[in-house]
């Protein structure tokens, strides 16, 4: 079994549909995948803070076992946990949203995983998945790949929290995801939950950047990490441009190795759409 986890509202729909057919598309997968989705209801926050709905995950299973009977999806309702934990807490107004610190919640989520692969949304595989997955971290807690930025700001072995592959078993018995949570409840933290969790390590393995490429998008790159960077040209800038975001992603960077993913999602976002 290859177990995923995800977290976000009901806007994760098409990064999750999309990582999956990466996934789907680029992997000789043997083993079912199990996705878990992490989401709550946090509309007093604000009116869009609403959690992904059943008919959104009803759909993604059904597109899931067209690859395979026995892939399956189940969507966690965390609300009562978050609201018991970090309501009006110092990161609730969290970099991206406070949705990002419901992976912190992996442990008490009835998720009966030893290895959990923890994705952002704005994830694409671009090779087998089976070459990050199969990563031994049965003395770590966890593996992961450095920040693009941060391994030049903060310093060399920071940590992105888009993509960790955790032991579960050492996360729990290290009280890692407990340590991290007692830090967003005590102070603002600069990013969040990832910074709650590198603060909480004890220890992690550091994985080469073919594992989260944050920025390019090589032959030997296993993720490619859509995430918000910095263009140089025609000016300065920055953009947070998103796999879903199929036009620009051929415009901007050129890319065509997902043509054959964004036929699919295409046409499965039209059957979404149709069905409603």
């Amino acid at each position: 079994m290859i177990n995923l986890l995800f977290a976000g509202n009901d806007k994760v729909f098409d990064g999750i549909l999309t990582c999956l057919l990466s996934i789907f598309h680029r992997s000789d997968v043997s083993k079912p995948v199990k996705a878990y989705v992490l989401t709550m209801n946090l509309t007093r926050v604000k009116p869009e803070y609403t959690a992904i709905s059943d008919e959104r995950i009803d759909f993604l299973r059904s597109v899931m076992r067209e690859y395979g009977e026995d892939n399956d999806v189940e969507k966690i309702d965390v609300t009562d946990l978050y609201e018991s934990e970090f309501a009006f807490c110092p990161n609730e107004d969290a970099y991206c949203s406070p949705y990002t610190l419901l992976r912190l919640f992996a442990d008490k989520a009835d998720i009966p995983a030893e290895k959990l692969l923890y994705l952002d949304a704005d994830i694409m595989f671009n090779r087998d998945i089976s070459l990050l997955y199969d990563i031994d971290v049965s003395d770590v807690e966890y593996a992961a790949a450095r920040d693009h930025y941060g391994k030049f700001l903060v310093n060399p072995n920071y940590v992105n929290g888009g993509v960790m592959l955790f032991n579960m078993n050492k996360v729990k018995e290290t009280g890692l995801l407990c340590k991290a949570r007692a830090l967003i409840k005590k102070k603002k933290l600069p990013f969040a939950d990832q910074s709650a969790i590198i603060r909480s390590t004890a220890k992690k393995k550091m994985l080469p950047q073919k594992f989260n490429d944050q920025k390019f998008l090589h032959k030997h790159t296993v993720v490619r990490h859509f995430s918000k960077r910095l263009f140089y040209f025609p000016y300065p800038h920055t953009d947070n441009i998103k796999q879903w975001h199929v036009e620009k992603v051929r415009k901007v960077f050129g890319y065509t190795c997902f043509d054959d993913i964004y036929q699919k999602y295409d046409y499965y976002k039209k059957l979404f759409e149709e069905s409603k």
